[in-house]
């Protein structure tokens, strides 16, 4: 969700840049970088090593909780599409897919982001959505995505991944599934099984069948 189909990572980074202020210090761009997709705990971890603080167990979810509550705020001030995201949910929908939102976003907060999802096309483009609080382990395990193929009854190698960070497609290879990656705060590296595009425009059903026959030929013996 967050930077693969919404400008909300942003949001997500300016939280954390206010946060490390409020601590005294300032997060440098690589350790903000490298919080992308991650948990927020793991986040959290990176943005105090950055600044070189130690946090007890309970200031580190007040951090949390702090950051959340901040991008909750900035979310409310409306959410902008990553380009071709919205022509890319019509068409997979036209098509008649199986769709899922899998995010490591706590509910209540993609709650807002998919209220304006809604909103801008007119319907919800998904079957279910998953979200950080609802897995018993979150990207880079597969588990987010295992669960979102057994609530769609879908097996994984007829599943295509979307993603922009690095743990999400981690997760995605991880579950079996062909992934796109499309990413645009963090770097990723080239992998079997990934296909890597700047960006969702132009983008829709027959892209996605080719990533997912790039990534049976991945899987295919020598």
């Amino acid at each position: 969700m967050d930077g693969t189909l919404v400008e909300t990572e942003q949001l997500w980074g300016d939280a954390m840049f206010e946060l490390a202020a409020r601590l005294g210090g300032r997060m440098s761009d690589e350790a903000r970088a490298a919080t992308v997709g991650t948990s927020m705990r793991t986040a959290m971890g990176i943005l105090h090593a950055d600044l070189g603080v130690v946090r007890s167990e309970a200031e580190l979810q007040a951090d949390a909780a702090w950051v959340e509550s901040r991008t909750a705020e900035l979310m409310a001030d409306g959410v902008a599409w990553r380009p071709g995201a919205p022509e890319l949910l019509r068409s997979v929908r036209s098509a008649g897919l199986a769709t899922a939102l899998v995010t490591t976003t706590p509910r209540r907060l993609a709650e807002i982001v998919l209220r304006s999802i809604r909103d801008g096309l007119g319907e919800d483009p998904f079957d279910i959505t998953v979200c950080g609080d609802e897995v018993p382990a979150r990207k880079p395990d597969p588990a987010p995505y295992l669960q979102a193929m057994d609530a769609l009854g879908v097996e994984p190698g007829e599943c295509v991944v979307i993603e922009d960070s690095q743990a999400g497609i981690t997760a995605g290879l991880a579950a079996g599934a062909a992934v796109l990656g499309v990413p645009a705060v963090q770097a990723v590296a080239a992998e079997p099984g990934l296909t890597l595009r700047d960006g969702l425009v132009g983008v829709g059903p027959a892209e996605l069948t080719s990533v997912l026959a790039d990534r049976a030929l991945a899987d295919a013996p020598a």
